[in-house]
């Protein structure tokens, strides 16, 4: 399955996501992706950032206590990728349990595109300090019982989002888990989405015999939404277009969650307002009303008549106008979550493809692109795969990636551009990361560099594997990688693998490394809004192409995995809804 040939032809080949603590910010945890975030907002889009609460139970942990038995303690640290500790979290102390389960929760958020490691430790609190606050207690005072990691992504995934977790002693070595594993207990972490509503609201607006505010014309009406707070003004929520010398305007849909106005039951109010050019804008009227009032209202197709404010202070009064607002439409959807997918079983899967012209270089020589650091320094393509595919490695079960080069001329093949890195001319799959690597390190002195660059034969093997998993109902998202280090010359045979391909469940993440000029390759990337199109006229169903390049950005700035898959879950949910797919609820 998957394997692919071409000729040196060039034409492209065949067609084919008790109480709770805000741990966050009590423990002044800055979140790693401010840098991410400020870099993707700057670009129009935003990551995928879910607020995860976790909870806390542990089994048969090792008693300690002479007299009684462990009172335990569990806290929480995230891990760097160099080791660096960070403390995120403690919990009440349990007292006098072998078998603790905590009621203080965990809340963080969920970052798709990094790799989020958690370190657990368990302590057994000394009885002198049980009076103390937990934040105040000195750990290095108490008894350590164990620790364990995970990367929270491991969590995520499980059907019934629950890991249990062997702890281990601090030495951490094997053979001391393996000699007395019963005496060091298991802990047990579970996952909820803390999602406040996943219902949005779609609401059509229009007003009647709005007054005018303006001496010569008609007044141009604009609807603010606010939502009601305890203390202070009202919170803008959403607000509408303008509508131009309108006294019956009938706006454009506005979309609310309850997310954003607290529920549905809350009181909203609603601010029909005469736009001025100076900022200054005259109010026409207003209502106060809550979501599912608006709802009653649409029912029974009647209006109601704005208010305006009239007076100050004891005297003040609301006079009731001849404009009236109707609700046109009341819509509520519910919107599906990246997590809940992965709950039901979907999974993402890895694939990677890498460009071995000659453009390159001798990868022998230092100066190559392809050059083996004997230092151990990754090369550019060598950290392209490891940071994309040590995120997507955990959402893939069997962890079997097809991997592909282009561009270069295997032993005894004319030149190709697309073949499978591991030399087979049957399968195109490695096993895991190191199986990637493998093949890679092997590819470069078993292929001779040739040329020219051309994608639409590895997008168009990426797409059979893809769109034979569709035949299947196989719950399955492909994610491609392609690295390259030059502009591609079958430009308009790459849009149309691109266009046939946005049909399929099927992400293509493209690195240029090098000093290229990537502007065409940007054409490919649809955050400009601008759908691509096939040579036959068909547009693209959605966006499936994500570019960076590496150049833009630099070591201690935003990671190539954070830039390239912040998007991802976007594009997994806009494939979903496309094809009206929801996510089913496994069995626990």
């Amino acid at each position: 399955m998957g394997s692919c040939w071409s000729d040196g032809g060039g034409r492209g080949g065949m067609v084919g996501v008790g109480g709770t603590y805000s741990s966050a910010a009590a423990a002044g945890y800055a979140s790693p992706n401010d840098a991410v975030d400020y870099y993707l907002k700057s670009r129009g889009f935003n990551g995928l950032f879910s607020q995860i609460e976790l909870s806390f139970s542990a089994s048969n942990l090792r008693d300690r206590d002479v007299i009684s038995k462990s009172d335990a303690m569990v806290v929480v640290y995230t891990k760097e990728r160099d080791g660096t500790l960070s403390e995120l979290f403690r919990s009440e102390v349990v007292l006098n349990s072998l078998n603790p389960k905590w009621i203080k929760k965990l809340t963080l958020s969920y970052q798709f595109e990094v790799v989020q490691t958690l370190l657990f430790r368990v302590y057994d609190i000394d009885t002198q300090f049980q009076n103390s606050r937990e934040e105040m207690l000195k750990l290095d005072e108490q008894q350590f019982l164990g620790e364990a990691t995970c990367a929270l992504s491991e969590i995520i995934i499980k059907s019934n989002r629950t890991i249990a977790l062997e702890l281990m002693r601090k030495e951490g070595s094997v053979a001391t888990a393996q000699t007395q594993p019963q005496n060091h207990g298991k802990l047990v972490v579970h996952a909820e989405e803390s999602v406040a509503s996943k219902t949005t609201t779609e609401i059509v607006l229009r007003c009647l015999n709005l007054e005018s505010k303006d001496p010569f014309s008609k007044s141009d009406p604009f609807l603010v939404i606010s939502k009601m707070v305890e203390h202070g003004a009202p919170i803008p929520v959403s607000k509408t277009e303008v509508l131009k010398n309108d006294a019956d305007p009938v706006w454009k849909p506005v979309f609310l969650s309850v997310q954003q106005v607290g529920s549905k039951d809350s009181p909203l109010v609603i601010e029909c307002l005469d736009f001025n050019g100076n900022g200054n804008h005259n109010l026409i009227g207003k209502v106060q009303k809550s979501l599912a009032d608006l709802e009653k209202l649409h029912l029974s197709g009647q209006g109601i008549n704005l208010l305006l404010p009239t007076g100050v202070g004891h005297k003040h009064e609301d006079k009731a106008l001849k404009s009236q607002l109707f609700v046109d439409k009341f819509t509520e959807t519910v919107q599906h979550t990246f997590l809940e997918y992965l709950a039901s079983g979907f999974e993402l899967n890895f694939m990677v493809a890498i460009d071995f012209t000659a453009s390159n270089g001798n990868p022998r020589l230092p100066d190559s692109l392809h050059y083996i650091d004997p230092t151990g320094r990754l090369n550019a393509y060598q950290r392209a795969i490891v940071e994309v595919g040590e995120v997507l490695q955990f959402y893939d079960s069997d962890k079997r990636f097809p991997a592909w080069g282009f561009g270069a001329r295997p032993i005894d093949i004319p030149v190709s551009h697309c073949f499978n890195l591991n030399g087979s001319s049957t399968y195109c799959e490695v096993d895991g990361m190191q199986g990637i690597m493998n093949a890679y390190n092997g590819a470069l002195f078993n292929v001779s560099f040739a040329g020219p660059t051309l994608f639409g034969p590895v997008i168009n093997a990426a797409a059979t594997i893809a769109s034979e998993s569709l035949a299947q109902n196989a719950k399955r998202y492909y994610v491609l990688l392609i690295i390259t280090d030059g502009v591609i010359t079958d430009l308009q045979e790459t849009r149309d693998a691109l266009v046939s391909a946005s049909d399929l469940p099927l992400s293509i993440l493209i690195v240029g490394v090098g000093g290229a000029d990537y502007k065409e390759m940007e054409v490919l990337d649809g955050d400009k809004g601008e759908r691509l199109e096939s040579s036959s006229g068909r547009v693209a169903s959605r966006d499936i192409v994500q570019f960076v390049a590496l150049r833009d950005i630099q070591y201690g700035e935003v990671s190539v995995v954070e830039a390239l898959l912040a998007e991802l879950p976007s594009q997994f949910l806009a494939y979903m809804k496309n094809r009206n797919i929801t996510p089913t609820t496994s069995a626990s």
